[in-house]
């Protein structure tokens, strides 16, 4: 039995998946989830084989879904999604299945039988449409089973953790399942730096600046965290700290 799990947060798009999808043999429904936070949830919990996952949902998209579990650590996924053609070029492009709203039997009955063939994880296919699909401005983050969404405005700064990056916000620190290079790439340049290849901090967030004869320096922060910024990165900091043009991370 293929275990499938039904993320949407429209209760008629999950009734209607449900019954299709108990006409069908050799599926097993193990839940469903109204919401992202509880779908990350239940797909670390339960492990399905299968997930129908709604792509526009409120406080966390589907996209956001898979940035907090990890692209090599999703099971088979069909995407769910009203009328999008920039996120149905995106899946025809990496044969990725999915299910445009309003969908037939047909329709449904055809992703069912490809996912009978094979389900071979999304891997390397889903990446590029993760690269294309326009994010929110904020973090999914992951600490001790509980799933945060961290808008940029709440950032301090950012540390790297091997492939992971650790966000500070405040007194408090959140694993997000993206590398330190990835969220230089989606930070407003206007808002965050990257003040040495270990770490990226928000710009607003600086008090005081301090360098040696090395051409390094020591960043202070507003909650007094002290970090270090590397020689390579001394002018581009000193002069937004003057009232000069803003550090591209």
């Amino acid at each position: 039995m293929i275990r499938t799990l039904i993320v949407d947060d429209e209760p008629l798009a999950r009734l209607r998946l449900r019954n299709l999808l108990a006409a069908e043999s050799g599926f097993s429904l193990i839940g469903e989830a109204h919401h992202g936070e509880l779908a990350v949830t239940l797909i670390e919990a339960e492990r399905p084989d299968l997930v129908f996952l709604d792509v526009q949902m409120p406080t966390m998209t589907g996209f956001e879904v898979i940035a907090a579990i990890g692209v090599d650590a999703m099971p088979t996924t069909v995407f769910v999604t009203a009328y999008d053609e920039f996120a149905v070029k995106a899946f025809e492009a990496q044969a990725v299945d999915y299910l445009l709203k309003p969908f037939d039997d047909i329709r449904f009955g055809q992703v069912l039988d490809r996912v009978r063939r094979g389900r071979a994880p999304l891997g390397e296919r889903l990446k590029p449409v993760m690269d294309l699909i326009p994010t929110p401005p904020r973090l999914i983050a992951r600490s001790r089973g509980a799933t945060r969404i961290i808008g940029f405005e709440e950032i301090d700064w950012i540390s790297a953790a091997g492939d992971y990056a650790e966000v500070h916000c405040g007194h408090r620190a959140w694993l997000v399942n993206e590398s330190l290079s990835a969220l230089t790439k989606r930070l407003p340049i206007a808002d965050f730096a990257r003040i040495h290849r270990s770490a990226i901090v928000r710009l607003d967030r600086v008090t005081e600046v301090t360098t040696t004869a090395h051409g390094d320096g020591t960043l202070i922060l507003k909650t007094g965290m002290q970090m270090r910024f590397s020689r390579r990165y001394r002018s581009s900091v000193v002069s937004w700290l003057r009232g000069g043009t803003k550090p591209r991370a």
